[in-house]
């Protein structure tokens, strides 16, 4: 259902945003957006915030990863930790979706203001 007064710009911007939230794959395009620094302040920031929050996951996933391997002892719950943090980063992601697609605020306290150093 539209709201009566979205633009086709507005419409267009969020289908942006929409794309750059996809778990994983949103971060070339939010890449792209912020290397050529394209796109509205809300574009840039959401980029800032999908490539802080992807950059989390890999180290994490990278961290848990390498732990389960070197440790034998303790490989079931690192595994299981490490799917726990991936499902985690795919429903916050899907979580931010459903934000914009309401109108809402897409920023998450800690990360957004982390994001923002990122050049």
């Amino acid at each position: 259902m539209k709201h009566p007064s979205s633009q086709p710009g507005d419409t267009l911007e969020r289908l942006k945003l929409m794309i750059y939230l996809v778990p994983i794959f949103g971060v070339v395009p939010s890449l792209y957006s912020l290397v050529t620094k394209q796109g509205s302040p809300q574009e840039q920031s959401v980029s800032r915030l999908v490539v802080t929050l992807a950059l989390t996951w890999v180290i994490l996933y990278g961290l848990l990863s390498t732990g389960s391997h070197l440790a034998p002892g303790l490989s079931l719950r690192l595994l299981i930790t490490n799917t726990l943090v991936t499902t985690g980063y795919t429903l916050t992601n899907l979580v931010l979706m459903v934000r914009l697609l309401q109108g809402k605020s897409v920023k998450l306290p800690g990360f957004s203001q982390f994001s923002r150093r990122l050049p």
